[in-house]
């Protein structure tokens, strides 16, 4: 009998999280439909539903092990964030979160009172930010999972991408950055002094609530763009940092086809998150720059524009020019001085290291 060859099979950490989705997109291909403004490119997919306004949709999901560790996330928390992630999305493309369904997987180990506590939660931020549950399912699950979609809506003209991005706009960054990294760090420096001491350890968080709390209730920054409407301003590009600035600066600049120059003394990070790396002898700016889930927003806006904007609630961290290397299309200039290449080396859901929780 002629044996089969059977086709080389690729490891999914071998391309990483953004490689596996362009391998998706080129297997769907582009949308069809006339309705579909953007597709799978962007934070939230873009459709039609009536003259000039549009609908924005997302989906994210959050499993255990993963994305979390029920040894220190409160359900509570857990359910704040799985929501807020989602409206984050929305917020990145300049809409107003609308709905939303919930699908947990549930493990045998878990009580109707866990749940109920994970949708007090969920309701907490529904009223953050004027979201309302419409749905969702409920499976077994061998560990516990959040999936969570949100329908967003907006006047098409309102709706802003990543790839509007113009040389000579600056880059600038809502909030202070890093801090969502350094909660974690924390959190998971406990864990193994918990591991290790068992009942005689004490935990002293107290000089770290901030940064533990960035990192387990993250807030979407739909205040920003509520400021930016009433001031009538509007960025080129924007995006909200879930995978590290490093990253997210990365993705304006390859849909945009432009180049950024950063400054790391710029970089906004609250001295709490100096505070931690200090603690851990390590250098804050590879916190600010790759460390991920601060759901800020990082956006381009000619200087001129700015002016309208309320300074308290931006940083500029840079500014977008014509790359010298198409390569290596995003530069930051050291605190020293020196100008270096910088890599969008932030989070990949799928190398082979171990989870970081």
């Amino acid at each position: 009998m002629e044996a089969h060859e059977h086709p080389q099979q690729t490891a999914i950490s071998e391309i990483g999280e953004f490689g596996l989705i362009a391998h998706m997109r080129d297997t769907l291909g582009e949308p069809e439909a006339d309705s579909v403004v953007s597709g799978v490119a962007d934070d939230a997919a873009v459709y039609r539903v009536d003259d000039g306004q549009v609908h924005l949709l997302t989906t994210d999901m959050l499993v255990e092990g993963i994305h979390f560790d029920r040894a220190f996330m409160p359900l509570e928390h857990l359910g704040f964030k799985a929501l807020s992630v989602n409206v984050s999305d929305i917020v990145a493309m300049n809409a107003a979160p609308r709905y939303a369904t919930v699908s947990v997987g549930i493990p045998q180990n878990t009580s109707v009172e866990m749940v109920e506590t994970i949708y007090e939660g969920l309701d907490q931020a529904c009223g953050a930010y004027d979201v309302t549950i419409v749905g969702g399912d409920t499976v077994a699950a061998h560990g516990l999972t959040l999936s969570v979609s949100v329908v967003g809506a907006a006047a098409e003209s309102d709706v802003i991408y990543r790839e509007g991005a113009q040389v000579g706009d600056k880059v600038c960054v809502t909030g202070d950055i890093g801090a969502s990294f350094a909660g974690l760090k924390v959190l998971l420096r406990n864990r193994e002094r918990l591991e290790e001491e068992g009942e005689d350890f004490d935990p002293k968080l107290d000089s770290y609530s901030y940064v533990i709390r960035r990192h387990l209730a993250p807030p979407a920054q739909l205040k920003a763009i509520r400021e930016w409407a009433d001031a009538g301003a509007q960025p080129h590009a924007l995006i909200d940092i879930s995978d590290g600035l490093a990253a997210e600066v990365h993705h304006i600049c390859e849909a945009s086809g432009v180049g950024a120059q950063l400054y790391e003394p710029a970089l906004p990070i609250d001295p709490e998150t100096r505070n931690v790396a200090t603690d851990f002898g390590e250098d804050v700016s590879v916190y600010a720059l790759f460390g991920g889930e601060d759901y800020e927003l990082v956006f381009t806006m000619p200087e001129d524009d700015l002016d309208a904007l309320d300074p308290q609630t931006y940083n500029v961290v840079g500014e977008v020019v014509t790359p010298d290397d198409p390569d290596d299309p995003v530069l930051l200039q050291r605190a020293h001085g020196e100008n270096v290449p910088l890599q969008p080396d932030g989070f990949e859901h799928f190398d082979d290291s171990p989870p970081q929780q």
